[in-house]
């Protein structure tokens, strides 16, 4: 592969994280607000096996770091978030299909719970099953994410174009 065909593949790659990132950032955002104006006022709906109410989480994964301050639990969620973008736009062009598609699912999750935080309220969480935390959807793009980074690392490695 050229050169130039190889940046353009990087480009495109890179676009595709951070385009899909931001779509499911833009999911999870619509589903909290949903959330909110439809289940306020302490408001639940039981469906047996899960339900929703909202849930205010000051902290992070299992209200951890809740007694923080919000300035300090926005400013090392913004933190990861940057490295995390900055190995993730350096290595996405080495990753498996697999590893990329759960690097834009996690990027998307981190990016939906961080800009929800931005309030100092704290990141709405509304799905609930009585046996596990609260949570919501970027929740699950993060977790989904992570397995999905894990499982295509145990893939075929890519060989960097500038290596062939």
């Amino acid at each position: 592969m050229s050169g130039q065909a190889a940046a353009r593949s990087r480009r495109r790659s890179a676009v595709g994280l951070l385009g899909g990132a931001g779509v499911l950032a833009l999911v999870d955002l619509g589903l909290k607000t949903v959330a909110q104006a439809t289940l306020a006022g302490g408001r639940m709906v039981d469906l047996g096996w899960i339900n929703f109410r909202v849930f205010y989480n000051p902290g992070v994964a299992f209200s951890l770091g809740s007694s923080l301050p919000s300035w300090v639990v926005i400013a090392g969620t913004g933190a990861i978030i940057a490295v995390l973008v900055w190995y993730l736009l350096t290595a996405i062009h080495t990753m498996t299909g697999v590893a990329r598609t759960g690097a834009t699912l996690l990027l998307g999750g981190a990016v939906g719970n961080f800009l929800d935080r931005l309030d100092g309220a704290g990141v709405v969480d509304y799905l609930h099953t009585g046996w596990f935390p609260t949570f919501n959807a970027a929740d699950v793009f993060v977790t989904v994410g992570v397995a999905g980074v894990l499982l295509g690392t145990l893939g075929e490695p890519r060989s960097r174009p500038e290596d062939q």
